[in-house]
């Protein structure tokens, strides 16, 4: 018999397996980022498959009524201000010094994507051409959740040149919003009237309103907002808590902003964390801070918990619509996708990219392009656009719609290509860790397995902050290669 007193309901029971989650890694955060060299969206993402549905069944967010409206909302809140925090992270006035080698990754780079995944997709799967393309777009740019929670703040990261991980920071920010393009050149096609109407609508909604204009309106409250702060801050009228909150709470704005008119809220927020810190005062303020560190505990971690939970595992097989939609094909599918996506791009176009120096730094550029919350986003954009002709879901998709294969694979497919890609690139840094310390002579080795702090072989790494000097490879201090 149970005490009546105890109200073990699901939401309780929920609110406690993850604050635990979340307390037992903040107590041994150090030593899983610096010594296990795990990150905590693999963590995060077990934690939710082993509590979801598919496990214990405590924490199921589609029993409570969480459908594709809340989750596009939860991956909405968190990308943009994970983009806005990259935007503000960046080293002062970045862009005005490397705007090529963000411009190659987020254009050629992207586009190869986009059209080599589409590829895939439409061999492996045997979709129609324009849902290889949406499913191929979803899939296209890096994640910038996943990028934050390996390149800032550890052991490892401090090996990595600080020119690759702010090009691979900068691109990951710009390009889940950039993705927009390819997106939507799949998608007009089907939900257009005539092809005139669908190049229209390409060209001034979603390049101009959602893109241009996008970014040009985050820089405006960017700098608007920079200005403002630095008013109050200077005569007092803000207190240092304020001050720390000012940040999320901007970058919440920003997204409010870009997802009520419509535009492409993450270049929104980006564009404003980009010039609200282009001069880096308000970096320099909260240096000691380490508000990205409370972002990805908090926000991230949650996220993949809740991903972890989400995952429709019943949809991987053949009853799916789809019926090359198998298991098997699915694991082929990301082995290429993972091989072939970026990797062969990158090292093609590596002597165009000023901040790539070697081969190695191009290997690790290409490998790094993790997809995560920014595709589970547009992939429930697309699903909308196609079952209502808007960017708002629906909880009952119409059963007879003239989409309805392209809307039975989108979901499956970046779900299990985010969880691939989750997992590799969450645990590719503890084996690029182990196989740096055995790749090393005997005597030279750390005496822990994988604690060298060197720079990784083949790499340049360069002195100082990496954030000086007016060419666009950034710095001119260099130092000799890592081992």
């Amino acid at each position: 018999m149970t005490w009546k007193q105890i109200e073990a309901t699901p939401p309780h029971i929920t609110y406690l397996i993850l604050s635990a989650f979340l307390v037992l890694y903040a107590l041994f955060s150090s030593f899983i980022r610096n010594r296990l060299h795990l990150s905590e969206p693999p963590l995060a993402t077990l934690a939710g498959i082993v509590f979801g549905p598919s496990g214990v069944g405590v924490i199921d967010p589609r029993r409570w009524g969480f459908e594709d409206g809340i989750t596009q909302e939860i991956a909405r809140l968190v990308v943009g201000v994970q983009v806005f925090a990259v935007g503000v992270e960046l080293p002062k006035a970045y862009f005005t010094r490397h705007w090529k080698s963000v411009a190659i990754m987020i254009g050629p780079v992207m586009t190869f994507s986009w059209l080599v995944v589409a590829l895939f997709v439409y061999l492996l799967l045997q979709t129609d051409v324009t849902t290889a393309l949406i499913v191929s777009a979803c899939l296209t740019p890096t994640d910038p959740v996943l990028a934050a929670s390996v390149l800032t703040n550890s052991k490892f990261s401090n090996r990595i040149p600080k020119r690759v991980r702010n090009m691979l920071s900068a691109e990951s920010a710009c390009n889940d919003g950039t993705s927009f393009p390819f997106l939507y050149a799949g998608l007009f096609p089907l939900i257009a009237d005539t092809a005139s109407s669908a190049i229209k609508e390409w060209f001034l909604i979603t390049m101009l309103w959602q893109c241009v204009f996008g970014l040009l309106l985050g820089a405006f409250i960017g700098v608007v907002s920079n200005r403002i702060l630095r008013f109050s801050h200077g005569t007092k009228y803000i207190d240092e808590s304020s001050f720390i909150a000012f940040y999320f709470l901007l970058a919440i704005f920003s997204v409010g902003v870009g997802s009520t008119l419509g535009s492409d809220d993450f270049l929104v927020a980006f564009g404003a964390g980009t010039a609200f810190s282009f001069d880096g005062w308000f970096r320099k303020e909260t240096e000691r801070a380490k508000l990205n560190d409370f972002i990805d505990l908090l926000l991230n971690s949650t996220m993949f918990v809740y991903f972890g939970a989400t995952i429709p595992w019943s949809q991987f097989d053949s009853q799916n619509p789809v019926p090359q939609m198998t298991p098997r094909r699915l694991v082929a599918l990301l082995v290429l996708i993972l091989l072939f996506r970026r990797i062969p791009i990158v090292l093609a176009l590596k002597r165009f990219i000023p901040d790539l120096k070697t081969y190695r730094e191009a290997l690790f550029a290409g490998h790094f392009g993790p997809m995560g919350v920014g595709a589970l986003f547009l992939a429930i954009e697309a699903r909308a656009q196609l079952e209502t002709g808007t960017s708002v879901p629906t909880d009952r998709p119409p059963p007879h719609s003239p989409h309805k294969v392209a809307i039975e694979t989108i979901r499956p497919v970046v779900s299990f290509i985010v969880l691939g890609s989750t997992m590799v690139h969450g645990l590719s840094v503890a084996a690029i860790s182990v196989a740096s310390h055995y790749s090393r002579k005997e005597g030279e080795r750390a005496p822990l397995l994988g604690a060298e702090a060197g720079g990784l072989s083949g790499m340049i790494q360069e002195g100082g902050s990496g954030e000086s000097g007016s060419s666009d490879s950034g710095g001119s201090d260099s130092e000799p290669r890592g081992s």
